[in-house]
This record gives structure tokens, C-alpha cells and sequence, in this order.
């Protein structure tokens, strides 16, 4: 019986090692076979060349600058090699003086580890003018590596800043969510460069080398290009653009020029920064001081400003007026005052403007008339016409972060502050006061809907690589309004032409326009001060914002300017000369056709 178990434990024992024997030979050749190519062969991936972005006509305005950065061989720092590396790094800062040495020690450490086999970067750019007298030099050292580098540029520095945006090193959060900013290094943070950043950057490349046990390159096995150096086409034009620039030094606000179908011409913010400075870097006391500039240079306030939008809106409201529980013979005897819960409610008119229909309220600007009328439709049909018509919602831009402001109304202020509406709210809301914020695009965009009776999506890109930007129209308008909305064009004619209307007299177009103006109080008037100021007699930052908003020719409606300037005072004043020059401009750069020039016919 002993001899039977010994040679069971025996022929089992074998059997064990015959069956690891034929594991290790046979089965696990695929897996050991996998690890050996791994420790041979290394992929590597190409970082793609980011895309420009160019203007209307192609003239590049995001373009990438000719540069290297300069890698160092990792593991120097092991005790045996310490003296090669400070020999690299003191040589590298005495060929080019201009580099930081803590700077470029901090980097190597941050990366350096005895996981990395991977040549570490210490230098991020270097420009080919810099570099060039040393390259030969560099090129020679085996612990150096050059690669070429582009670097973002933006040609025009800060004109447009707001809508082109800036790109910057990625950070942690970045990577996270793209992890081909590990590779890349740089992302876009604002604007166009941030909205198509995915379409900008490309898709990196790779290639399949094999190597020695030194890590040392013997032969290429495939390659891959990146796919990369993607057009991006705005409906921009640079050239209007500085124009525009030059028009608002020293001046705060913003402007739109869009083609009433959408596409932006041009838009800008202001005051503006140059891009550049964030490719780069800059001082946290550089920074610091422009982010606390009271003119918010880096706010786009194009859609993320917030104002009173004044009596612009006064068109919309008009039409809702007429369209509901008003007509268009229906009036208002202004008196320049209205009592009401308490206060009273003033016209801009001292001595007020007497019988008022639709079309001269709007002409003439008259508060009393909508204030009466706000008090027979409600506000709740006026703030679901105007959210209708564009206000209080996003336009739908393509860009990143938009406001959507607020037309105020009973559920609005109960949400947010748990109280209850009052008729002067009502009141209030009808001049584009109290608590009405709008964005100066969407005032943009409610101004191509009077245009033409459709809502457009406004839009920068005009052509992503080689897909054309769609327009969208959005038909908002109900039968009765349709029908009424010559109506209103009609008293925005009147608005630029007639005597009597608010910009008339500060217009110098060479093209026929319609358009309405705006002057949106920051401080409110104390109801015990009878005579009011004069707008240049105010404190600055006390002074009401001016707006002005058109669009022309008015026979042939083309585009839509907006102009809004912050503590500008009234709107035709401040603005009038500026949209009247665009208008101009827009003329000689032959965006309207010279048939509508009235000075020729």
C-alpha cells in the first residue's frame, strides 16, 4: 500500500510539472511574445499642428508662430550623472541667456522620475530667430533634443479679442477631459478658439519604432500622420474690425454688425486686451491689475454683459401692443407724468407729447405712451412676447458661456425673490428699466427681427474646414403680427429721417437706415428732483448707457448695427455718428451696393 501512494504522490508530481512545462512552452508563447515586441517596439504620438483661423476675405487672424522646444534626456539627476546634468542646463542658459534656469530645473524635476524613459521638456518655445545662431550647437549635445514647436499668434493683438479668444497651457482639468492636451500641451480658453477647440487641434499621429535595450531608435516600422492644420473661416472682416477699434478708443461698450440672416461681420467688446499675453503668460501683477480695471477689459460684453436695455425695446413691445388688447389708432395723451402706486412716472419730454399713437411713440421715443399701455396688456403678455422675440434667452451664438438676461415678469421675481409683482414693475419693464437686462446681441438679434419678421441664430464661423455654416431662421412671429410689423418698420423709418425723431439729427449715412435708440438709466431719478441733469453734468459711472440699434438699407434690409456705450449718455448723441460711419463703411468696403447710396441717386 506504501508503494502505491509513493508512486501516485511520484507520477502526480510529474504530471504537475509536465502540464507547467507545456503552460509555460506552448500556452503562454502569445503573452511573453506580446512582451517582447512591448520591451522592442514604442509607439509615439505626433502632435498635430493646430488650425488658423482666418476672416471673411482669408486674412489669417489666429495663426501659429515657427518655433522649437528643447528636451533633455531624463535620469541626470541619479547621483552618478548630477554633473551631466548641470553641465546640460548651464550650457543650454549660457547659448541662450534669455531662459530662466530655475524655471527650466523646476520643469525637469516635475517630470523626472525612474518610470520616464521619455525626453523631458524644458523649454515649452523658443522662437526660430532666437534659436537659430545656436542650433548647430544644440543639435550636437545627444542629451539635448530639438523638436519643432508652433506657437498660437494673433497678428492684430487685442482687435477682437473677445469673439477670437486666446489659447493657454492645459491644465490638470483640461487633461482630464481631453487627454490629447497631455500631448499637445496647449488649449483653447475663450471665444472661437475655445468653441471649435476640438476641430482646431486636430488628431495627433503616431509612428511604431524599434528600439534597443539603450532605448535607442533602430528602425521605423509604420507612421501615421496627424491629422491637423484645419481652417477655420469666420464671417468677419478684420478690416471693419480695427475700423471699429479705432472709432471706440477710450471708449467702453460694444458693437455688432450682422447680416440680418445671422453671420457676424463684425463684433466687438470694449476696451479689448492683447491676446498674446496668454499664449505665454504674464505677472500676476499684470493680471491683477487688469482684472480690476473698472472698464472689465475682460469681460465679453458682448454676451456676457448684462444692461438695462432702455427704449430699444420699445419696438417689440409696440408691436405687441397693437397686435393684443391695443390698436394701432389707439393713444395716449402724455402729459410728460404719471401717477402710479405711489410715484410718479415721467416722460424724458418736460412738456410732454400730447396725443400719441404707436408710430410717434416710437419716433419720438415716448415713455408715457407705453407706460399707459403696459397697464392694459399686462406683464404677462408682454414678457412672453418679448421672450417670443429673443429677449431673456440665449441667442444660440457659437461661443462659449452666453447670458441669457432677463425680461422680468410675476413668476420671475416670486422664483427668485419671493415677492409679489407691482403695477409700477409693469410700468418700468414697458421703457426697458427695473430689473430688464439684455445682452447688446441679443438687442442685435431683436433688431433683425424687426428687420424681416424672422429670428436669426447669429453666428461667427461661416466655414468649419469644408462644411458651410447653416443659417438659421426662426419664424417667431404670429399672422396679426406679421401683418402689423410694417408698422413698426414705418416708425423706425421716422426714428432716423423725420425731424422729430431721436437720431435724425446725429445721422450722416449715405445709406437710407431705420433703427431706434435707447437711453438706459444706471441710477434711478429721486422722485423729489424736478429738473433733471444734463447727462455730462452726472459722475461717469452714474451716467445713463446709450444705445443705438439699426438696420439698413431700409428699402432692402442687409444688416443689422448695434452700437451700446457704456455711460455714453443719450443714445443717438453717443452713438449715431459711430452706426452712421459703419454704415459708411459697410458702403465703401461693398458689403451694400452702391444703388443704395442717396447721395448717387
Amino acid at each position: 500500500m506504501k508503494i502505491k501512494f509513493i508512486l501516485f504522490v511520484f507520477f502526480s508530481i510529474w504530471m504537475a510539472l509536465i502540464v507547467r512545462v507545456f503552460f509555460l512552452a506552448i500556452e503562454s508563447n502569445s503573452y511573453y511574445e506580446k512582451l517582447s515586441i512591448n520591451n522592442t517596439i514604442k509607439k509615439e504620438e505626433i502632435a498635430p499642428v493646430r488650425g488658423e483661423i482666418v476672416d471673411i476675405k482669408n486674412r489669417p487672424i489666429a495663426v501659429n508662430k515657427l518655433g522649437f522646444k528643447i528636451q533633455l534626456k531624463p535620469h541626470l539627476r541619479f547621483k552618478k550623472n548630477l554633473h551631466i546634468f548641470h553641465e546640460e542646463i548651464d550650457n543650454l542658459v549660457k547659448l541662450l541667456p534669455q531662459l530662466d534656469k530655475e524655471k527650466i530645473i523646476k520643469r525637469y524635476v516635475k517630470k523626472d522620475s525612474y518610470y520616464n524613459h521619455n525626453f523631458i521638456d524644458i523649454v515649452h518655445f523658443i522662437s526660430y530667430e532666437d534659436i537659430i545662431s545656436v542650433y548647430a550647437k544644440l543639435n550636437l549635445r545627444e542629451n539635448l533634443n530639438i523638436v519643432s514647436a508652433p506657437k498660437r499668434f494673433y497678428p492684430y493683438n487685442e482687435i477682437g479679442a473677445h469673439v477670437i479668444g486666446y489659447v493657454s497651457r492645459a491644465n490638470k482639468k483640461d487633461v482630464q477631459n481631453d487627454t490629447l492636451l497631455d500631448l499637445i500641451g496647449y488649449t483653447g480658453k475663450t471665444g472661437i478658439e475655445k468653441q471649435y477647440n476640438t476641430f482646431l487641434q486636430g488628431e495627433a499621429g503616431y509612428r511604431e519604432i524599434k528600439i534597443n535595450a539603450k532605448n535607442q531608435e533602430i528602425q521605423e516600422i509604420s507612421y501615421e500622420s496627424a491629422k491637423e492644420h484645419r481652417k477655420l473661416t469666420l464671417g468677419l472682416d478684420i478690416e471693419l474690425q480695427k475700423y471699429i477699434a479705432k472709432m471706440f478708443e477710450n471708449k467702453e461698450g460694444a458693437v455688432v454688425v450682422m447680416d440680418v440672416n445671422g453671420s457676424i461681420l463684425s463684433a466687438a467688446s470694449f476696451p479689448g486686451y492683447d491676446l498674446n499675453i496668454f499664449v505665454s503668460g504674464m505677472s500676476h501683477k499684470v493680471y491683477d491689475d487688469m482684472a480690476q480695471d473698472l472698464a472689465h477689459p475682460f469681460t465679453n460684453k458682448l454676451i456676457n454683459g448684462l444692461f438695462p436695455p432702455g427704449s430699444t425695446i420699445k419696438t417689440g413691445l409696440g408691436l405687441l401692443y397693437i397686435t393684443t388688447d391695443l390698436t394701432e389708432q389707439w393713444t395716449a395723451d402724455c402729459k410728460s407724468h404719471l401717477p402710479l402706486g405711489g410715484r410718479i412716472f415721467r416722460c424724458w419730454k418736460k412738456k410732454g407729447h400730447k396725443k400719441t399713437s404707436v408710430v410717434k411713440a416710437i419716433r419720438e421715443s415716448c415713455d408715457d405712451y407705453f407706460y399707459k399701455g403696459s397697464l392694459i396688456v399686462g406683464n404677462e403678455k408682454m414678457s412672453e412676447g418679448l421672450t417670443r422675440y429673443g429677449l431673456g434667452k440665449k441667442t444660440g451664438i457659437d461661443l462659449p458661456n452666453e447670458f441669457i438676461g432677463v425680461v422680468p415678469s410675476r413668476e420671475w421675481k416670486m422664483k427668485k425673490y419671493n415677492r409679489r409683482w407691482s403695477l409700477g414693475e409693469t410700468a418700468n419693464t414697458s421703457i426697458g428699466q427695473g430689473d430688464f437686462l439684455v445682452t447688446p446681441l441679443q438687442i442685435a438679434q431683436f433688431t433683425a427681427l424687426m428687420a424681416t419678421g424672422k429670428l436669426p441664430r447669429p453666428h461667427l464661423a461661416k466655414q468649419i474646414g469644408k462644411e458651410v455654416y447653416e443659417t438659421q431662421l426662426e419664424d417667431v412671429l404670429n399672422e396679426k403680427e406679421k401683418e402689423k410689423l410694417p408698422l413698426i418698420q414705418k416708425a423706425m423709418y421716422e426714428v432716423c429721417n423725420y425731424p422729430q425723431g431721436t437720431a435724425t439729427h446725429y445721422l450722416s449715412s449715405d445709406i437710407i437706415i431705420a433703427g431706434k435708440t435707447g437711453t438706459a438709466q444706471v441710477v434711478a431719478i429721486k422722485q423729489d428732483i424736478k429738473k433733471r441733469r444734463l447727462e455730462h453734468e452726472i459722475a461717469y459711472y452714474n451716467r445713463s448707457h446709450a444705445w443705438f440699434t439699426s438696420y439698413g438699407p431700409y428699402e432692402n434690409p442687409k444688416y443689422v448695427v448695434m452700437a451700446m456705450v457704456e455711460h455714453g449718455g443719450h443714445g443717438g448723441a453717443a452713438a449715431g455718428k459711430m452706426v452712421s460711419d459703419i454704415y459708411n463703411k459697410l458702403l465703401e468696403l461693398g458689403y451694400i451696393e452702391e444703388r443704395y447710396n442717396k447721395n448717387k441717386k
